[in-house]
C-alpha cells in the first residue's frame, strides 16, 4: 500500500475491506518495509543486510535488521489496535523462498543465494520458522482472526525456467527441478498451519508447482492468463482450489481512470478523443471487472455456482506506486465488484 503512516493504512484496509482485512506493508518508507526486506527480517539465524544492489547474507545483524524489525513491529502494533475484538480472516502476506533465493545476495558476493543450492536450503528451513513464530505472533495479538498466509512468488516462474540472471547479466542461473520448488515451497506453507496462498504476478504462473506444493489457494494477475494456461486453471478450480484473481489492473488507476467508482456525470470533461474513452470507460467499471471473471469461468466451462465459492476479487499486484486515494478506490471497487459477481453467474445459470 502507499503511505508511511501504519494506523492510518489498518484503518483504511478495515474500513473498506471489513470481511477480509489484511496486514499492509508500507516500502514507501524505505529498505526494510519492502516486500524482500519484510520477509528477511522474518528470517531466523540468517541476518540481512542493505547494500547499493539490494539485500544481501551479512556476517551478523546490524541496523539494517532492526529497522526492518521495527517497521513490522510498528505495522503489527497498528493492526492489532484497528482489529481489537475482531473475528474473522486476516490475511498477511510475505515473500516467498524462491523470490527470496532469487534476490538476495550470498555473504561476500553479488551472487544470489539461488545459485547456491545448500544455501536455498538454508534459507527455506530459516523461512519456515520465521513465519510460524509470524504467524503465532499475529494469533495472539488477534485472537479471534482466522489467518490466511500468501507467499509472494513474482521470481517462481524465472527460477523454474532459469531465468534469472547472473551479475554479469551474460548467463543465467541453472533451472530448478520442478519437485525441488514444490518442497521448498510445501515446507514454507506448511509451517504456517494456516490457509495459504501463493501469489505471482508474472506470466506463466505455475498452477501445478503451487498446488502441488500443498497451497490452498492460487493468485494471479488475470491480464496474463494464456489461453495454454485454462487448462490448468480449470484443473486448479476443479481440485477446490481458492482463487484470489487480479481482475483489477493497478495501471488502470494512474490518472482519472478510477473515476467510474463515481459514475459517468462529467461527460463534457471528456476532450476530443470522447468515443475511444466512452469505450473504455464502459468496461473500467466494477461490473467489468466482475464480468471478465464470468467471461473466464464460461471458457473453461465450470459450473457458475462454484464461482462464487472460490473465488475472491483482488487488484493485479500491490497498490504501493498508486496514491492513497486510488488505493482506497481499489479496495472498493474489488468489494463491489464481489458483490456484482455472484449476481452475474447466477444469470449465467
Amino acid at each position: 500500500m502507499p503511505g508511511g503512516n501504519p494506523l492510518e493504512t489498518a484503518q483504511m484496509v478495515f474500513d473498506e475491506l471489513p470481511e477480509l482485512p489484511f496486514l499492509a506493508e508500507l516500502p514507501g518508507r524505505g529498505p526494510g518495509a519492502d516486500m524482500i526486506g519484510r520477509a528477511a527480517a522474518l528470517l531466523v539465524d540468517i541476518p540481512v543486510e542493505i547494500t547499493p544492489g539490494g539485500w544481501r547474507i551479512a556476517d551478523h545483524p546490524g541496523r539494517d535488521m532492526r529497522r526492518a524489525k521495527s517497521m513490522l513491529s510498528s505495522d503489527l502494533d497498528a493492526m492489532e489496535e484497528t482489529l481489537d475484538g475482531y473475528q474473522g480472516p486476516l490475511k498477511l502476506q510475505l515473500a516467498g523462498p524462491w523470490t527470496l533465493a532469487a534476490t538476495i545476495e550470498q555473504p561476500h558476493s553479488l551472487k544470489v543465494a539461488l545459485a547456491d543450492p545448500g544455501l536455498v536450503t538454508d534459507i527455506a528451513a530459516s523461512l519456515a520458522e520465521g513465519a510460524r513464530l509470524h504467524v503465532a505472533e499475529v494469533a495472539k495479538r488477534v485472537p479471534g482472526a482466522t489467518l490466511l498466509v500468501q507467499l509472494d512468488e513474482p521470481s517462481l516462474p524465472a527460477v523454474a525456467h532459469g531465468g534469472v540472471p547472473t551479475p554479469s547479466g551474460l548467463s543465467r542461473v541453472r533451472e530448478v527441478d520442478e519437485e525441488v520448488l514444490r518442497a521448498k515451497l510445501r515446507e514454507v506453507l506448511a509451517a504456517t498451519r494456516a490457509y495459504t496462498i501463493v501469489h505471482c504476478c508474472a506470466s506463466g504462473y505455475p498452477f501445478g508447482i503451487i498446488t502441488g506444493a500443498g497451497a490452498n489457494a492460487v493468485s494471479f494477475d488475470l491480464s496474463l492468463l494464456a489461453h495454454r494456461d485454462y487448462d490448468k486453471l480449470a484443473e486448479t478450480v476443479e481440485g477446490g482450489s481458492g482463487l484470489f484473481i487480479g481482475a483489477l489492473s493497478v495501471a488502470g488507476l494512474e490518472g482519472d481512470s478510477a473515476r467510474p467508482l463515481t459514475g459517468d456525470s462529467d461527460g463534457e470533461r471528456r476532450g476530443p478523443r470522447r468515443r475511444d474513452e466512452d469505450a473504455e470507460r464502459t468496461r473500467l467499471t466494477p461490473e467489468g471487472t466482475a464480468n471478465a471473471i464470468r467471461e473466464v469461468w464460461q471458457r473453461i466451462g465450470l459450473p457458475p455456482a462454484a464461482c462464487a465459492e472460490q473465488v475472491v476479487i483482488t487488484p493485479a499486484c500491490g497498490l504501493a506506486g498508486v496514491s492513497p486515494d486510488q488505493a482506497r478506490d481499489a479496495l472498493r471497487w474489488c468489494r463491489e465488484a464481489a458483490r456484482i459477481l455472484p449476481e452475474l453467474m447466477e444469470e449465467l445459470a
